[in-house]
């Protein structure tokens, strides 16, 4: 089953009393045995200077990953998603790998093409299909949360800072399936004569937590007709793919990378948590209310996949990371 989750007001909510921080004492010097043998003064020194590189090295990720117009760009495999049936198994078809093959008792059940977007730059059309397919998908778990909750979403769904993953029907299956890499980004990045209407999106944002870059996903979003074929963890891939590439700035390429993948799924929505923990893999982080205090009754937790050891140890409580995708 596809899901429909949301990471929506919760997370400002959860910056607001979350009450676990690291100290700046645990941060690069502090942690060398030989920063104990240093006079006080030369340790506050030490200190504050590693901070603030590890802070400038950290805000010039997330400036590199912010200024990157388009990431399908630099991913055009992920350009489009076919799904096909196959009696009496189901199988998942991508475009781009060449290995699997249309069996003669198979056909093809859905396929989308994918486009990115920015929140400043959302036309209005687009505007009332993101409200809309919320309305339709998130009431439900919120309940009486709801309408605060709406009003909360509108304003982030525009922010300038918001990136998207938006997922179109596609009309010309056919023609992605034999063109080439570079044809179907052109196709289907840039061609609208090839895209059906709107079927979902992925709201995500390159922000900072605990002091560490991470990739937030605020929203995920399909309708209910193309749920439960793939595409959700199809979506979900490529965001992880997105954290986790290597980011080019003035043609010096940055090792670092987003740390891990967070978001906001409501406790009500079962069946958003079963799809991110059974099926992607992802855990309830420390940083959640029922982790910070088992006694919080808040209506929500926060899960999280990490890609290094210091997000691990933070996120997971682990001293290793999950295992990174290749890319």
């Amino acid at each position: 089953m596809d899901m429909m989750e949301t990471c929506g007001t919760t997370v400002s909510d959860y910056k607001a009393w979350r009450g676990k921080k690291i100290a700046a004492s645990d941060i690069g010097g502090a942690s060398d045995p030989s920063f104990e043998m240093l006079p006080t003064s030369k340790r506050r020194r030490v200190s504050r200077k590693e901070i603030l590189e590890k802070k400038k090295a950290i805000d010039a990720v997330i400036k590199a990953a912010l200024a990157e117009k388009d990431p399908l760009s630099s991913l055009p495999a992920f350009c489009c998603y076919h799904h096909d049936v196959w009696r009496p198994n189901s199988m998942s078809h991508v475009c781009y790998d060449i290995q699997s093959v249309w069996r003669p008792n198979s056909f093809l059940d859905f396929s989308a093409c994918l486009g990115s977007g920015h929140g400043d730059e959302l036309s209005h059309s687009v505007k009332k299909y993101i409200q809309n397919l919320l309305k339709i998908n998130m009431e439900g778990p919120y309940g009486s949360e709801w309408p605060v909750e709406e009003k909360i979403k509108r304003r982030e769904m525009v922010a300038g800072e918001a990136r998207y993953v938006f997922a179109y029907e596609a009309f010309n299956a056919n023609a992605c399936e034999s063109s080439t890499t570079s044809e179907v980004e052109r196709g289907f990045t840039n061609c609208p004569a090839d895209r059906g209407p709107l079927v979902g999106f992925v709201h995500y944002r390159f922000v900072i937590e605990e002091e560490l870059p991470v990739l937030y996903v605020y929203e995920l979003q399909l309708e209910s007709r193309v749920q439960g074929k793939g595409l959700g963890k199809f979506l979900m891939q490529l965001i992880e793919l997105i954290a986790q590439k290597a980011l080019i700035e003035q043609f010096h390429l940055l090792q670092n990378h987003m740390t891990a993948v967070l978001l906001t799924v409501q406790k009500a929505n079962l069946g958003a948590i079963n799809f991110y923990m059974s099926k992607m893999r992802y855990v309830v982080s420390t940083t959640s209310p029922s982790r910070v205090d088992s006694s919080n009754q808040k209506s929500y937790e926060i899960l999280c996949k990490t890609f290094d050891r210091e997000a691990s140890a933070i996120f997971t409580d682990e001293n290793v990371g999950s295992e990174f995708l290749n890319l």
